[in-house]
């Protein structure tokens, strides 16, 4: 499969330069650090989340767990994780199981976790399990341009 046809839309018109990496197959984004020989911490996690008002995108670094406490006393709402099947049905273009942070390309709110500010370089999810999408960390800051930021993670 190639990139997700939302992301790669999404970067293309911010005229953002990114290049994919192919690894194996990998079922989580610990596994897929390990076979691309990259610090769990640089991969970029994206994390569904659904209230009331609607879904959202909280993006995480794949070396922390979401942490729902933190992130609804930080923005104030009530947050729950969104099954699985919603998540297939917002993320159509994309294998489940592999949903890219870039929320605004699926027209998501997207909550940013601080802990991935600073970084040189990112990887996250090209929209399968079997390829990552790679850019400098402050083209995928300028890609969040606007997004909710705050502490809304924990290690593992």
């Amino acid at each position: 499969m190639a990139i997700a046809a939302s992301q790669q839309r999404f970067m293309v018109q911010r005229k953002t330069e990114y290049d994919l990496m192919l690894h194996p197959h990998t079922a989580s984004s610990r596994e897929t650090a390990e076979a691309s020989h990259i610090p769990e911490g640089c991969i970029a996690k994206a994390v569904v989340v659904k209230d009331s008002a609607g879904y959202a995108l909280v993006v995480i670094p794949a070396s922390n767990w979401l942490n729902l406490n933190r992130l609804n006393a930080a923005v104030g709402r009530g947050f729950q994780l969104a099954s699985e099947s919603e998540i297939v049905e917002l993320f159509s273009d994309c294998e489940p199981g592999a949903v890219p942070p870039l929320g605004p390309a699926y027209g998501l709110e997207t909550l940013l976790d601080e802990s991935l500010a600073g970084l040189d370089d990112v990887y996250f999810e090209a929209g399968d399990h079997e390829q990552l999408v790679h850019l400098r960390g402050e083209d995928f800051q300028e890609l969040l341009r606007g997004a909710r930021r705050g502490y809304f993670s924990s290690p593992h």
